[in-house]
């Protein structure tokens, strides 16, 4: 017996994983959770084709433990508390087994009790503000530190920006997003009185007195600079109002967060040309996967005229990943499958390789692209992989955390105390 209790261990493990993939209940259920409808379809509503085609992609590659994969979809309509009712239906009622969905950070806010209660699983694809690291969540979107801060080094380092426009959105993203840049900029030494900071609430349509009072930031000769955190359909009227007072990229240069090819397809972009955006991946990344993956979808959506964007390549990876981790883990348990992430690879579509780092963010390149006519980006700029931060070195009260799910546990660590703050949606 003792000669054969190794192999009788090995073979109790694979019964195991056996049973386990067998007892997985057909079909897997992935739920959808994007604005169909309301001021962020603009944005949201190709982040639900984009998952259609990556479960029917994989359906077509046998499946996911044997088992088909369904898409669950819901709309919460642009409504932030609906969020949270749709994410709960479609874990109690349609018994999803992952949730990949949200935009902005407040209708992610609002999912995040849902989730934690019934631990559930959600990857989010979209950059966002940081300050933030749940265990029932994967954010595969850029961290400050992958998107904001690389775009004001570059407006500082190669255009020597002088003064600064913040405008955003009101809401938690742009707000959040702008304290860490207001200090950013001040430890690199812009002075407080050279940094303006607006907010509008989403729709917002008239920018004129806005426009005039980033205008006036540049009478005194000053090269102004504007990082715009507007979302969703605002972004129309922001842009409009821009060429209807004759300033171009050369006079006020804007990067955008929140302004990639999707945005742009629905606008005259003649008088954006050379405005700039920062994100993880443009559609005119000259590499194979892109190649293969902008075929893909084009025949998938029946047209070579829909874009793909960043937030299509952070789900792209976090669906695969998902789909690695749940064959290893030979189970979609949210524990196990939680697991079996620290650690996954996949091939960006820009080139090299992301990975899932224990607190739930990727390492990622970070791109900067220049608008062209055609509503195409030219990448002007692209760094090696750069590990995404769940909280900000520029903050003093976040400076002192870290995220370690796979060591420690914690999404909050105090590294001054070594103790874990345990927090559950209000970080």
């Amino acid at each position: 017996m003792k000669t054969t209790t190794a192999l009788s261990a090995a073979a109790l493990l694979a019964s195991g994983l056996a049973a386990s993939a067998q007892e997985t209940a057909c079909p897997i259920k992935v739920g959808v959770l994007h604005s169909l409808s309301g001021s962020m379809a603009i944005s949201e509503t190709t982040l639900k084709d984009v998952m259609l085609m990556l479960v029917e992609q994989q359906n077509a590659a046998g499946g996911l433990l044997g088992c088909d994969i369904e898409a669950v979809v819901v709309d919460p309509a642009s409504d932030w508390p609906l969020f949270a009712e749709r994410a709960r239906e479609l874990l109690t009622v349609d018994e999803v087994d992952v949730i990949f969905g949200s935009w902005t950070s407040v209708s992610r806010k609002s999912v995040l009790p849902v989730l934690e209660e019934l631990n559930g699983l959600m990857f989010y694809p979209v950059q966002y503000e940081g300050e933030e690291s749940s265990r029932n969540v994967f954010y595969t979107g850029a961290a400050p530190n992958q998107q904001a801060i690389p775009a004001v080094d570059y407006f500082l380092e190669e255009l020597g920006v002088e003064k600064f426009a913040l405008l955003g959105t009101d809401y938690v993203y742009p707000r959040t997003t702008n304290n860490i840049l207001e200090q950013y900029l001040q430890d690199a030494g812009i002075p407080a009185e050279n940094i303006f900071v607006n907010y509008t609430p989403f729709s917002h349509n008239d920018w004129s007195s806005i426009v005039a009072d980033v205008v006036e930031l540049s009478a005194d000769g000053s090269q102004v600079g504007v990082i715009s955190t507007i979302n969703g359909d605002a972004n129309v009227g922001f842009y409009k109002e821009l060429a209807a007072a004759g300033i171009d990229s050369a006079d006020i240069p804007v990067v955008a967060f929140s302004v990639g090819e999707e945005e742009l397809s629905g606008l005259d972009t003649t008088n954006l040309v050379g405005h700039l955006a920062a994100w993880n991946y443009f559609m005119t990344a000259d590499t194979p996967e892109n190649a293969e993956f902008i075929a893909a979808w084009h025949e998938f959506i029946g047209t070579t005229d829909r874009v793909t964007n960043d937030p299509m390549e952070a789900h792209y990876i976090g669906f695969n990943m998902w789909v690695n981790a749940v064959t290893e883990a030979g189970t979609t348990d949210v524990d196990a499958v939680r697991e079996a992430m620290w650690g996954q690879e996949f091939p960006n579509l820009t080139g090299g390789t992301a990975v899932m780092n224990p607190n739930h963010h990727l390492s990622k390149p970070v791109l900067i692209g220049e608008i062209r006519a055609d509503g195409m980006f030219d990448i002007i700029s692209q760094t090696e992989p750069v590990p995404g931060d769940a909280w900000t070195d520029f903050l003093p009260e976040s400076a002192v955390l870290m995220s370690d799910w796979q060591e420690l546990g914690c999404g909050m660590y105090n590294t001054e105390t070594q103790t874990c703050v345990q927090l559950t949606s209000n970080y």
